[in-house]
């Protein structure tokens, strides 16, 4: 019998399986983790940028975007190397500040705040928060071509350098995390992170729309006018990390912010996708533990990634915690829709971001045979069109064990690709 750990919250599951199971994995377990040396040395030698001491000079005023508590993006370390660099380089302490990028999630806490940058960093730099719903915190610079307006925290207009910091991974319609997410929605206001996001539903054909999923960014809507939306503020800088399944940074891209971004996906979807030559029967997922699991509207994403490793009709087993619950309070509703279908003309009529992900996870409930283990209330996962099941061994059981199927042990890290 072979074992691997899937991780569940902040614990280890194990499971003992045969060879009716294959992992689809792509981590380097021995890989180290980059030391402040080797970062410090990518801030040497930016992508397409001159270094941070040419771009920013003694009487800059510096906003450092970082993300919230739902993404692992090794931004303690970035942030503390990048304060001293900053500071050395003769920056007033005064004038570096912080700002989360939580777009329409919910406020980050004080212990996160801690997690997320260091005591020592808490302690000496201002930080900032974001309210996509306050007018008087977001300032409006027109509208893109498309007709998105860009209305985005209005600290953006009042430092006069930017730089961003962000984590690789897969996004299900917006094709990666990091880059313009950190501006556009990070910094957004509600009504510009819904008209960017509307952008993956095809309103006339129905469904997503063409050149929208994971892993895409050329021809990809959502991302493209996402980016038109940043490049309105034009950071002057962009970092970012990969991080391994302790959450250590093992790879870092710096340099202009657009450039760098492009150079970390494309990097990222070598080494995080994986072929497969047939779709199987069962498919088990770990969303690799907190903070993917967070909520489940973070814990959507690698159910997505599970979809495409699963035959129509097959059973997919999720483990994800949800400790902040299925993440917003108006989530449940669009459950209310008789089917996909139904949802779907409700989003035409009244579009909402989280509709979109409540309107594709009852896609793949009507598709596959999906089993939670999740400290979600089971009436809310029975609403949701999935069952609920309160150990692993419960949910094999019920799928039953004789069948061939994958084990993914970082669903939402790894893109299977079919290439039959």
């Amino acid at each position: 019998m072979n074992e691997c750990d899937l991780r569940y919250g902040e614990d280890l599951i194990k499971l003992k399986f045969d060879d009716r199971l294959t992992v689809l994995s792509t981590d380097l377990l021995n890989e180290a983790p980059l030391s402040d040396v080797d970062i410090g040395n990518a801030l040497d030698a930016p992508i397409e940028s001159p270094a941070l001491d040419e771009l920013i000079s003694t009487d800059d005023s510096v906003l450092i975007v970082v993300s919230d508590a739902t993404r692992a993006t090794g931004s303690a370390q970035i942030v503390n190397l990048l304060v001293r660099r900053l500071i050395q380089s003769g920056v007033a302490p005064g004038n570096v500040a912080i700002i989360f990028a939580t777009g329409i999630h919910r406020p980050v806490t004080p212990e996160e705040k801690a997690e997320l940058l260091t005591h020592f960093i808490v302690q000496r730099v201002r930080t900032l928060e974001h309210d996509p719903y306050n007018q008087a915190g977001l300032v409006s610079l027109g509208t893109t071509e498309r007709g998105t307006p860009i209305e985005l925290n209005r600290a953006l207009t009042e430092f006069s350098r930017i730089i961003v910091l962000g984590g690789i991974n897969f996004h299900y319609f917006a094709g990666f995390t990091g880059g313009r997410k950190s501006i556009c929605p990070g910094l957004a206001s509600a009504e510009t992170i819904e008209s960017t996001h509307m952008l993956a539903l095809d309103f006339q054909g129905g469904g997503r729309r063409a050149g929208v999923g994971a892993g895409v960014l050329d021809g990809n809507a959502v991302h493209e006018e996402c980016e038109r939306v940043a490049q309105i503020v034009h950071p002057a800088f962009g970092i970012y990390t990969v991080v391994d399944q302790l959450k250590r940074v093992v790879r870092v891209h710096c340099g202009d912010w657009r450039v760098a971004h492009r150079v970390a996906c494309e990097a990222f979807l070598k080494e995080h996708s994986v072929a497969i030559h047939e779709k199987r029967d069962l498919v088990i997922a770990s969303c690799g533990g907190f903070p993917y699991d967070i909520n489940l509207i973070q814990a959507h994403k690698a159910l997505e990634m599970a979809s495409y490793a699963c035959k129509d009709g097959g059973s997919i087993i999720l483990l994800a915690e949800c400790r902040d619950g299925v993440g917003r309070p108006d989530f449940l509703k669009w459950f209310e829709s008789a089917d996909s279908a139904a949802l779907e003309k409700r989003l035409v009529d009244q579009y909402e971001v989280n509709g979109q992900t409540a309107w594709s996870l009852l896609i793949k409930a009507e598709r596959f045979h999906l089993q939670l283990i999740s400290k979600l209330d089971p009436a809310d996962v029975h609403r949701m069109r999935m069952d609920a099941a309160t150990t692993l061994e419960q949910a094999l059981k019920r799928v039953g064990g004789d069948q061939d199927g994958f084990i993914m042990p970082r669903g939402a890290n790894v893109l299977p690709i079919l290439t039959s």
